[in-house]
């Protein structure tokens, strides 16, 4: 079996979940998890299985396809993300698709889903989305639209920013904003 080195990030204490519909596709990522030496790899049919299931076995990390039956991805993330009781509510969702229009990748981040990779699927692709999950976690947010990874990449400076330092405070007012890179949709 293939070994892939992910530049020193051991991979093999990783439990796994794939959520997938497609028998081909859980075998095609169980071969590529085992190649980037994943130990424990669960695998559920469904999204509704995999909700059960990781609360049993809590994963590391889950994989999802996004159009399924009968839950989709979709689906299985907010109801993972909006169940306060679940076990592995905050567990990082890797959402693997066809589907990587801007109008599904919004969908999927929206979700909750923390990184979105679009098939075909690689090796190497799969292990630069596990990488990124281990090496540059998000915070978790819970708002009132809104559960799960933080939405945002990058932190972008605001002019006159006073977190942090004793100045006399402002009100909101009197700092500039830029608009939100991805505003919250209404529900």
């Amino acid at each position: 079996m293939l070994v892939i080195n992910l530049n020193g990030n051991d991979l093999s204490e990783l439990t796994v979940m794939i959520v997938d519909d497609n028998d081909h596709m859980r075998r095609l990522l169980r071969s590529i998890l085992e190649a980037l030496s994943v130990s424990q790899v669960r695998e559920a049919r469904n999204g509704v299985t995999a909700l059960n299931d990781s609360k049993l076995l809590i994963p590391d990390v889950i994989i999802t396809d996004m159009m399924m039956e009968p839950v989709n991805g979709l689906e299985f993330t907010r109801m993972l993300r909006d169940d306060l009781t679940h076990p592995a509510t905050r567990v990082p969702v890797l959402m693997i698709t066809g589907y990587s229009e801007k109008q599904h990748v919004e969908a999927a981040r929206d979700a909750g889903v923390t990184e979105f990779l679009a098939k075909p699927v690689t090796v190497k692709g799969v292990g630069a989305r596990l990488k990124s999950l281990l090496t540059n976690p998000r915070p978790f947010v819970r708002t009132q639209t809104f559960t799960g990874p933080d939405r945002r990449r990058r932190e972008i400076p605001v002019e006159d920013d006073m977190r942090g330092t004793d100045a006399p405070s402002q009100t909101l007012a009197q700092l500039p904003r830029q608009a939100a890179a991805f505003p919250l949709k209404a529900e």
